[in-house]
């Protein structure tokens, strides 16, 4: 397998500094910025000024930005996000224009709404002692997050109807993704060569092997003809269902993963969280049976499904133990779904395209 050669250089994605400069990397890579927290007061009066609106303000855990729940005083409940300072503003915007699209042209996927400021903007930008951070306001859906409820076939069946959904909503979507490459597309399953090293020994072996079959299917990859804006990050964290009826899809959330690419990737991600079961087949078979009666899958999309969900399960592996290496403070995080990517991987041996079709044909 070639090494990954990137602009003269081996890098896994387009972060701005070389891979030789762990220091530099650090200071560009905005899923590991840091800055001051913003004071619950100052997110209220930040709320207040922007929206005209009164309530109070609780932290929640995020990963990239300041997330909080906001209750105005009303009763009503809104998710408020502050951006972290090193956020490209572009990808906010990329952000919000598909949600201002899946509200216009399609306004039955549950997605959240952008609430406008009082000067009718979908954001809101502050200064901080960081600099810029932008502050968005969007609608709370109600609703448990799909890895807290009772995983069955019935559910995997609506919310692989719901991504099929959400695709198709997506669809006539124009927004231009912000420019460089994102670490978790699968397009880019080969730039991850180049920090492959940092892999364990015991695994090393299966996840070089994931990344030469990808090699050899480029071309077919290449070839796919339906592209589009895809939501890449279809995963039980970001999927709510109704606690009265957890097979009822009432939500969907976290768009900050989107990407311009096949819309069988978005597929591939979400079939690789439901490969680390013991029923995984039969699920995967509900969730294909779902999502194709919404969308149906051409026939160079069923035969490339399996690759492109062991190359997401590859990446799961790759990233997660390379960042740990470099950010070792925050390695319980960032390992929290490695063992069931690396169980998912070892049970893609038996994912077939002529399975695919007999799971759900």
């Amino acid at each position: 397998m070639r090494n990954c050669i990137v602009s003269g250089r081996r890098e896994p994605y387009a972060m701005g500094a070389s891979m030789t400069d762990p220091s530099a990397a650090r200071k560009t890579d905005s899923m590991s910025a840091t800055w001051e927290p913003t004071a619950l007061e100052d997110a209220q009066a930040a709320v207040a000024d922007a929206y005209g609106f009164a309530g109070a303000v609780k932290r929640l855990s995020s990963e990239r930005d300041e997330t909080f729940l906001f209750t105005r005083e009303d009763g009503t409940p809104f998710v408020l996000k502050i951006a972290n300072p090193a956020e490209d503003p572009a990808a906010l915007v990329f952000q919000d224009g598909a949600l201002l699209h899946l509200e216009a042209a399609a306004p039955a996927v549950p997605v959240p709404r952008l609430v406008p400021t009082l000067k009718g903007q979908p954001s809101e930008t502050l200064t901080t002692m960081e600099g810029p951070r932008v502050m968005r306001l969007l609608t709370f859906l109600d609703g448990e997050l799909q890895y807290r409820t009772p995983a069955s076939e019935a559910q995997s069946r609506n919310v692989g109807r719901a991504l099929a959904e959400l695709d198709v909503g997506l669809e006539g979507y124009a927004g231009r993704a912000p420019e460089g490459k994102l670490m978790w597309d699968i397009s880019h399953t080969l730039d991850l060569a180049a920090v492959i090293d940092y892999v364990a020994p015991e695994r090393r072996g299966k996840v070089e092997a994931v990344l030469a079959e990808f090699e050899r299917s480029q071309p077919a990859i290449d070839a796919l003809a339906r592209r589009q804006i895809i939501h890449n990050d279809f995963n039980p964290h970001n999927i709510l269902l109704d606690p009265a009826e957890p097979a009822r899809v009432v939500g969907i959330i976290d768009f900050g993963d989107m990407v311009h690419a096949p819309v069988v990737n978005d597929l591939a991600v979400a079939l690789s969280y439901h490969l680390a079961t013991d029923n995984w087949a039969a699920r995967i078979g509900a969730f294909l049976e779902g999502y194709q009666s919404g969308r149906a899958l051409e026939e160079a999309e069923v035969a490339l499904l399996p690759l492109l969900t062991r190359s997401r399960l590859a990446m799961s592996i790759i990233i997660a133990e390379w960042r740990s290496a470099r950010f070792p403070e925050n390695s319980a995080y960032i390992m929290r779904n490695h063992a069931s990517a690396w169980r998912g991987l070892q049970n893609t041996a038996e994912l077939t395209a002529a399975g695919l079709k007999r799971l759900a044909p």
